[in-house]
């Protein structure tokens, strides 16, 4: 069983679900306070309450539960091999593939397909999402990272936790950006008034977006984001509050869009260090056929 050690420094004391939150990324409230009513988690070797204050020097134990009996059926679905060595793959992503089951997609996703591809796979998120270190949205395309097991996965989210996975998007919006480079420090969190929405509030979790301008159209703008940050649904957040949604989105774009199946959004380039061999991998996509039929329609 894979363990973890955090020790808390902090001066001002924290409830130790919220902070564990802010450290363990892909993990909810929900799955931390599960693991803390199990004693998964401990403080100081003891266990504790979702609502344990923490104190400074405390020390944090995290045993990462083994995987149940998988009950998410393995799936011959095609799926792009973009990168794979014996700890991870990178996959591209079709536009249209949700990436782990849900209520209302119990197959045809990505895991389906991971599983039959796969006898390897992390899993420390569950038996829902074997292997997923990071998600991307429905209908974003692009390069998506996942570990063949845990260790693999621990470190990879760390690094992702630390800034140290760089990950750029292609995006197309509504309107023509003046400006050649920008960057977006807005914190966003859960909509209050629309709760499958996310939206920038003053409460809300840090969130910085670097954008660069890579081609002017008479009514769009194709650019480069990079984030800083990973939050749901970040760049189309963060577009939307600087006026500039994404074309295609129907959730934060204007009701007048193009009928794109979803924002034009693609997860285009990767690059970390490798957590196990510490090789540099940098990984370069294309953009896809949808993408690309879009833009040859637009005017400049």
């Amino acid at each position: 069983m894979e363990k973890k050690e955090i020790l808390f420094t902090n001066t001002n004391s924290e409830r130790i679900d919220k902070f564990l939150l802010s450290q363990l990324q892909d993990f909810s409230r929900t799955n931390i306070q599960n693991l803390i009513s199990e004693d998964y988690i401990l403080v100081n070797e003891k266990p504790v309450k979702s609502n344990y204050k923490l104190k400074e020097n405390d020390k944090i134990t995290i045993k990462f539960k083994e995987a149940d009996e998988l009950d998410v059926v393995k799936q011959d679905i095609p799926i792009k091999i973009f990168y794979e060595d014996d700890y991870l793959i990178v996959i591209n992503k079709d536009k249209g593939m949700v990436v782990h089951p849900s209520a209302g997609h119990k197959d045809g996703t990505l895991v389906n397909a991971l599983m039959y591809h796969s006898e390897k796979l992390s899993s420390i998120n569950g038996v829902i999402r074997p292997g997923i270190v990071h998600r991307i949205d429905k209908d974003t395309s692009g390069l998506l990272i996942v570990a063949k097991d845990d260790t693999t996965h621990i470190k990879l989210s760390e690094m992702i936790s630390k800034k140290e996975v760089k990950r750029k998007y292609y995006a197309l919006v509504h309107g023509v950006i003046k400006h050649d480079y920008g960057t977006i420090d807005a914190p966003i969190a859960r909509n209050p008034k629309e709760r499958k929405e996310m939206a920038v509030i003053d409460e809300g979790k840090p969130s910085i977006t670097h954008f660069k301008v890579i081609e002017r159209f008479e009514k769009y703008t194709l650019i480069e984001c990079e984030l800083e940050t990973g939050r749901t649904h970040q760049i189309r957040v963060h577009m939307k509050y600087i006026n500039f949604p994404l074309v295609g989105d129907l959730v934060y774009g204007p009701r007048k869009t193009m009928n794109t199946n979803g924002q034009m959004l693609h997860s285009k380039t990767l690059e970390f260090v490798h957590p196990i061999t510490n090789k540099t991998i940098f990984l370069d996509s294309d953009l896809p056929e949808y993408f690309n039929e879009v833009l040859n329609g637009l005017e400049h």
